[in-house]
């Protein structure tokens, strides 16, 4: 079974793809499947009629089947919604095979795609136990729905011009959460995604939200001044405003009270942006997503056979325990997601760290490299000197 799935898989891609049947309506039986190592993930078994796509959709690079159907993606390209919907699928593709090509031995992201009976879906990526990455999640969703009153009420009260009442939704993301084993290797966090609510007469509501943002262990200041760089310069082929006011941003928004600490080092986050336009939007949006890879990948291969011992394993543990209480109690995408009808926990609860420690009144001395990691995480920097 898995491998005639595999087959059919590999029939439907070669067919979409290929350019002499382009204009042609194929009728086949098809199972969704991704290869994980040496074994076959089955998501999907129906019958349709499967309309070929033109090359530049590229569908072999992706991890799994669109979320929308192919027919609809080529019939709309133009649409915002395709578009998101294809970057976030190029962006999840490039970061997991990214990720892949530094682990040492055959460990591979586990595929998981899934539907909601709501509408719409989305595909989990995620690995565990490999020998570079302890746990790494890259999840896109794409889904479609009806928001809640209680929900419209709280995107009301930040400005949005919609009605009262339950409306119509659209939500397309990409989100990733990567826990390497080695404590030297920080933990990154992005999260790109666009919303869009139809108003009773027909008239749309849309916006962009994301960010990047950098979760240390022990303090390095080259790879911070790395990472906040390549952002930046991400963030000035747009505008060059958007950088101190983004960074300034995440830094407030990645904060735990109860600690008076800063999650990490920050990075970039924005919400509600809809100027200056719908396609310029996108492109900055796009561009954040590109320099994931640029600003994270260059540290992992920098320290990822750096030595440690016991203690800083623990220092580690007691670390993540920080970004446990974060993600429960604080961060406003976990807590809409959980709240949303149909959501899917597992996808939601991905960003949490296989393993994770709390000591009572724990404290590192100031002058340790512990000590001084909290130091900056109490106090952020302007790591790239840049005048307010």
């Amino acid at each position: 079974m898995a491998f005639k799935a595999l087959r059919n898989w590999n029939r439907f891609y070669s067919m979409v793809n290929n350019e002499t049947f382009r204009a042609t309506t194929y009728k086949l039986r098809y199972v969704g499947a991704g290869l994980v190592a040496t074994s076959v993930v089955v998501y999907s078994t129906k019958e349709s009629n499967v309309h070929a796509a033109q090359p530049e959709l590229n569908l072999k690079h992706f991890m799994a089947e669109p979320i929308t159907s192919v027919e609809h993606l080529k019939k709309h390209r133009n649409d915002m919604k395709t578009k998101m919907e294809l970057l976030i699928m190029k962006i999840q593709a490039d970061f997991v095979k990214s990720l892949e090509s530094l682990e040492e031995d055959d460990t591979r992201f586990k595929i998981d795609r899934w539907s909601r009976k709501e509408g719409g879906g989305g595909i989990t990526c995620v690995m565990q136990d490999g020998q570079v990455f302890e746990k790494a999640g890259v999840n896109i969703s794409v889904v479609t729905g009806t928001l809640p009153p209680s929900a419209v009420q709280q995107m009301r009260a930040r400005g949005k011009q919609m009605d009262e009442g339950s409306l119509p939704f659209f939500a397309a993301g990409v989100s990733a959460v990567i826990h390497p084993r080695n404590p030297m290797v920080p933990t990154i966090h992005f999260n790109y995604r666009y919303f869009e609510v139809t108003n009773k007469d027909g008239s749309t509501q849309w916006w962009f939200g994301g960010g990047t943002d950098l979760t240390p262990y022990y303090l390095n200041e080259e790879d911070a001044t790395h990472f906040h760089r390549t952002l930046q310069q991400a963030c000035d082929k747009h505008d060059p405003t958007y950088y101190s006011k983004f960074k300034k941003w995440c830094d407030d928004y990645f904060h735990i009270p109860h600690r008076g600490e800063r999650r990490g080092v920050g990075g970039i986050f924005f919400d509600d942006l809809d100027t200056p336009s719908q396609q310029e939007a996108y492109k900055f949006v796009e561009s954040c997503a590109h320099a994931v890879i640029p600003s994270y990948i260059p540290l992992v291969e920098k320290h990822k056979n750096d030595g440690y011992g016991y203690a800083e394993r623990q220092w580690q543990l007691l670390r993540r325990g920080r970004y446990v209480e974060f993600n429960l109690i604080y961060d406003r995408g976990t807590k809409f997601g959980l709240y949303t009808p149909g959501a899917r926990y597992e996808s939601i609860l991905m960003s949490l760290p296989l393993t994770a420690r709390w000591e009572y009144m724990h404290e590192p001395k100031p002058d340790s490299r512990e000590g001084k990691l909290i130091d900056v995480l109490k106090n952020p920097r302007n790591w790239l000197d840049i005048k307010a």
